[in-house]
């Protein structure tokens, strides 16, 4: 199952208030899979809204801290530990059911439904990889010759692109530096072009996906607003403050929204009502970005994120499919 929508919509509340009632009717063990491309890494808590070691403690999160902000999780690599933690919870199931036989009728099995992974985030490339189960190239970034490939103008680069993989050059768009490079760097590593090592092979196993939405773009931008505003309470500014020292102003991860603009303020180049102006700004702007990506999913079923009987609908949604596919 899939929760996904922009950012600050409810959907981390939404899915352990989902996970607890699943588990709460007896017939259904849940986990909660970040999808969040900023939560793999450690020590960037306040800012990407990790979930608390409370929320942590009431349902098993699995895909939250299992890097070193010095590390890069490729794309590829959080398909595969995903899918392993989705096959896992399921083969977890299936033995509760191998197991389970109704005391009257010792070889016939009790079957309650598969256990349930339920996909949070709003990374929506990394929940595309595993719904849709996007064929990746497996090739981390290679900084050096990416490096190498930048000094020769992205004129030239593209150029290069339209010799090696004229395919993949129809859909990335001649100023497009960051696609360009990667489809010359897979081409480089592997000696393949990039359209012939991709692809999609969905996963065999049915499918939820929810979409949080605030049907009201204001109601949105107040929720943005509150959200920035608890992160300074919660001491965004220390975070910011001892990751520059522990890793340097030059981490990339630190250039990343919320983390620059308060990097800014810190190295005095703005003040602290600025950083936090630009945040909420650079925040609605992302919001709208995904919104756009998860609105082009046909697969997507929206709820208002602002209805009171929000988690009341989708409860009932998600009885039908599990009966559906029990």
């Amino acid at each position: 199952m899939v929760i996904c929508g922009a950012t600050a919509t409810g959907k981390s509340g939404l899915a352990i208030a989902l996970a607890k009632r699943l588990d709460e009717t007896k017939r259904v063990d849940s986990a909660i899979l970040s999808a969040d491309s900023r939560q793999v890494y450690r020590e960037f808590n306040i800012g990407t809204a990790k979930p608390t070691l409370a929320d942590q403690q009431q349902v098993p999160h699995y895909l939250i801290d299992i890097c070193d902000p010095t590390e890069t999780l490729t794309v590829a690599e959080y398909q595969q530990q995903t899918r392993e933690l989705i096959e896992g919870v399921r083969d977890q199931a299936l033995e509760v059911r191998r197991q389970a036989f109704q005391p009257s009728h010792p070889r016939v099995p009790v079957s309650p439904p598969p256990g349930v992974s339920l996909l949070v985030g709003g990374t929506g490339l990394y929940i595309r990889s595993i719904v849709r189960g996007l064929k990746i190239p497996r090739v981390p970034p290679q900084p050096e010759l990416r490096s190498q490939l930048q000094t020769l103008g992205q004129p030239q680069l593209y150029a290069f692109l339209q010799q090696v993989d004229p395919e993949s050059a129809v859909k990335i768009h001649p100023n497009d530096q960051v696609r360009t490079l990667r489809s010359l760097e897979v081409f480089y590593v592997t000696g393949r072009p990039m359209s012939d090592q991709q692809g999609e092979q969905p996963p065999a196993y049915p499918i939820l996906q929810i979409g949080l939405d605030c049907q009201d773009t204001a109601l949105l931008d107040r929720r943005i607003e509150r959200r920035t505003a608890q992160m300074v309470t919660d001491g965004f500014v220390d975070e910011v403050q001892y990751l520059c020292q522990k890793y340097g102003a030059d981490l990339p991860l630190l250039n990343t929204l919320g983390y620059a603009e308060f990097k800014s303020y810190l190295a005095g180049e703005m003040s602290l009502e600025q950083a936090i102006s630009l945040t909420v700004l650079h925040t609605r702007q992302f919001a709208k970005r995904q919104r756009t990506w998860f609105r082009a999913d046909p697969a997507i079923e929206w709820f208002d994120a602002d209805r009171p009987d929000l988690l009341e609908q989708v409860w009932q949604r998600v009885q039908q499919f599990l009966v559906h596919h029990r």
